[in-house]
């Protein structure tokens, strides 16, 4: 079914308008060098010009029309798919250096701020003399598979020291496995990411430890000195570059030219440590007192909505905090400090569930920094839908309360299952967990 033509009518209007902002983009997908069996550029006479909105083929002298439309391409056996772009091979046989990249990877997967963090590792090792590997350090349970695209010349990967897993907060064990790395590797670079995530405080205490004076909050960062901001982020300081970074977002363009070698290395051996800081787990609070800039888990809401009594509760049920578009705030739905876009609050959570919002340019550019975007929409060729990871078409207060539903019956089952004496089978376990 995968082979089967599928027209898409919004792109085929793309492709007619010259003056969309996607429309070279579109061409760039649908059209490509097309090579002989020789080499040699070939041309296809019948692919000359488009079809217009009433069916008939029209023909651009300017050259700037578009010879094929999605599943209207004349002369062509079928739609084109865009082809897969194989980046070049960046290889480290036997590095001179080592540079760490100790990763916070939320949820197991690589942030944005930890892609940051490995592009400005091989930028250090560019501007070094010789030839430098870039470490990345994973503690903890990881889901990420593109560590090769993402510039990790080498990956070491631990779940747990000593049957103890790397679970919440546990320094004292994490800083046994980097000390173990300085005495196995010696790095010439240790790079953390400067958040609450975890990499602020691992990378202070690794500089106490080392007796290094950490760079923080750093930006811009080359082989001599560092430039870092403080002062209420209106202050920048420069220091002579040392061994420890803690940066800051966006200090280096992220890794998108090359691809690496991501191989796995075991450490030798690790040193035992006895834990004396016990983790109790996290705080419960009230999503609705977390701050949409700190909230990791948002569920805002647009025009589309039609019970707010409903989306209230809904967000209460998932435990999100409640964001809005700027059309619900200006008609009095939700309060000011609520509405997320450029003109509100630019967000950075994990998960963000859009119900009922189109996506205006300006919302769009308030959620760049989300890793994952749910959107609910009626309008299956909307903005919001064409920039969410996972799209859900059709009436907002059915999927809702079909949610609010579900969340109510796996809680139900979740407690019954924690009180209930009885024996459940491995599937309904799972399904609980």
């Amino acid at each position: 079914m995968n082979d089967v033509p599928r027209r898409n009518p919004r792109n085929e209007w793309i492709l007619r308008n010259r003056l969309h902002v996607q429309h070279d983009e579109l061409v760039a997908a649908e059209t490509g060098p097309v090579r002989g069996p020789t080499g040699l550029l070939r041309k296809n006479p019948h692919g000359v010009g488009f079809i217009g909105p009433q069916g008939i083929k029209r023909i651009d002298r300017s050259s700037r029309s578009t010879p094929a439309l999605s599943g209207n391409t004349i002369g062509a056996r079928g739609p084109s798919r865009p082809a897969e772009v194989t980046l070049p091979l960046h290889q480290v046989l036997e590095p001179e250096f080592y540079i760490a990249a100790v990763l916070d990877l939320v949820g197991g997967r690589l942030t944005s701020h930890d892609r940051d963090v490995l592009g400005q590792a091989q930028q250090l090792a560019r501007d070094n003399e010789g030839q430098g590997a870039v470490v990345a350090v994973v503690l903890g349970e990881s889901r990420e598979t593109g560590f090769d695209t993402a510039g990790a010349d080498r990956v070491i990967h631990l779940n747990e020291l000593g049957g103890i897993a790397f679970d919440g907060y546990c320094p004292e064990i994490r800083m046994a496995v980097l000390e173990a790395i300085e005495l196995e590797l010696a790095p010439r670079y240790w790079l953390f990411p400067d958040s609450v995530h975890g990499g602020a405080d691992l990378g202070a205490r690794l500089a106490a430890r080392l007796g290094e004076r950490p760079a923080v909050h750093a930006w811009k960062v080359d082989r001599e000195q560092t430039l870092c901001r403080g002062g209420n982020q209106l202050t920048d300081w420069l220091r002579p570059t040392g061994r420890v970074l803690l940066l800051a977002e966006e200090c280096a363009r992220p890794v998108d030219e090359t691809r690496h070698e991501a191989t796995h290395i075991e450490l030798a051996s690790i040193s035992e440590v006895s834990v004396s800081i016990e983790d109790l787990g996290q705080v419960e609070v009230d999503p609705a007192t977390i701050a949409l800039d700190e909230a990791e888990f948002i569920l805002s809401a647009g025009n589309g909505i039609r019970d707010w009594a409903q989306f209230h509760e809904v967000a209460s049920a998932l435990g999100a905090t409640e964001g809005a578009s700027r059309v619900a705030v200006d008609a009095g739905h939700m309060p000011r400090y609520r509405q997320v876009g450029a003109s509100g609050t630019w967000v950075s959570a994990q998960v963000y569930i859009a119900v009922g919002i189109s996506g205006a340019i300006q919302h769009l550019q308030g959620i760049g920094q989300c890793n994952k975007v749910v959107a609910i929409n009626v309008d299956e060729g909307c903005d919001m839908v064409r920039r969410a990871d996972l799209s859900v078409i059709g009436d907002s207060y059915t999927i809702l309360e079909a949610l609010l539903q579900l969340t109510r019956a796996h809680r139900q089952s979740a407690s019954s299952g924690a009180t209930s004496p009885t024996v459940q089978t491995d599937e309904e376990a799972r399904h609980v967990a």
